[in-house]
């Protein structure tokens, strides 16, 4: 079986930062523990207020399965998110490994 990783990757407003900092931090939460994923949020470095968010699937299946398996609380945690978001533009790469 191949891993699969999504990156989604986002710049975020300047004056929402630290409104980005707190809801991060709610994600990793949401993800980590309460959905058991493989998630982690880098922020690039040189690009102050960019960042990219990894979940690593150890299948296609569990890759496929993640938005089905979406709950009501991290719906609200992306709603979150996408408000924060600079021009709401957001940019996803899926990499399967090899």
């Amino acid at each position: 079986m191949s891993k699969v990783i999504l990156q989604i990757s986002y710049e975020i407003e300047a004056s929402k930062r630290e409104d980005y900092l707190t809801l991060a931090q709610q994600l990793k939460i949401h993800f980590l523990q309460e959905q058991k994923k493989d998630y982690a949020i880098y922020e690039v470095k040189g690009k102050k207020n960019f960042f990219v968010e990894e979940f690593v699937c150890k299948s296609m299946e569990e890759y496929e399965a993640l938005e089905d398996g979406m709950t009501e609380n991290g719906e609200a945690l992306v709603n979150s998110l996408e408000a924060l978001l600079k021009d709401g533009k957001a940019k996803y790469a899926t990499l399967i490994e090899i």
